[in-house]
């Protein structure tokens, strides 16, 4: 337990530029309170003990404002930032070294039974406001953009983008170094209404061009 809220800790202090000192993060970071409370509620639920998981998990809910299921598995060096208004459901899984930002959920759909929530691999970043709903995969080393609708899996080492989420690659070689940077990210929607407009361009020069030629010949004849 000491060893997981070490590397909580570190993970905080790594992240979070305004973080000063392991003291601080311990004692004032609703994120971190909200993992720990949530490390006995998740032992409790594992031994059958649901009405004490659940006890814990709603005191962590009013103490922090965010709601983690006793169900969910939450990995080691997990950072939730500022956190108020996070929901993870109860067969959500979320990976070592993931970070996750006010406002996130991890839900399901309404539709499915058994594994409802969606699986974050290693080292994902989940934007603020983002909503993952369903029993997918979000792939290692991920990030879903502010605000972003994902239905469907994610490939490492991608970003998904908008609503519904669509996926785009990331070029470059694969770093565990995470980066926070959730505003600039490829847009595929802007991308593609680029292309559009170039490909209009040249369609309305071609209509010039045989407009002129019908014009000559009309002179000509």
């Amino acid at each position: 337990m000491l060893k997981r809220l070490w590397a909580d800790i570190a993970a905080v202090k790594e992240r979070d530029p305004a973080a000063r000192s392991a003291i601080e993060i311990l004692l004032l970071y609703s994120g971190l309170h909200a993992i720990m409370l949530h490390r006995p509620a998740y032992w409790c639920y594992r031994h059958h003990l649901f009405f004490l998981a659940r006890f814990l998990s709603q005191f962590a809910k009013f103490m922090t404002g965010i709601e983690i299921h006793p169900g969910a598995k939450i990995g080691t060096g997990v950072f939730i930032d500022h956190g108020t208004g996070v929901v993870i459901g109860e067969t959500a899984q979320v990976g070592d070294g993931c970070t996750i930002y006010q406002g996130v959920t991890l839900g399901g759909t309404g539709k499915d039974h058994g594994k409802r929530h969606p699986t974050l691999g290693k080292n994902v970043l989940v934007g603020c406001g983002a909503k993952v709903l369903g029993p997918f995969t979000i792939g290692d080393g991920a990030k879903i953009a502010a605000n972003a609708v994902v239905l469907e899996p994610v490939e490492e080492n991608a970003t998904a983008v908008g609503v519904p989420a669509r996926t785009v690659r990331k070029d470059g070689k694969r770093t565990l170094q995470q980066t926070l940077d959730q505003v600039h990210t490829p847009d595929p929607l802007s991308q593609e209404l680029c292309q559009l407009l170039m490909k209009l361009e040249h369609l309305e020069k071609r209509v010039a061009q045989l407009e002129g030629q019908l014009r000559e010949q009309d002179a000509a004849e």
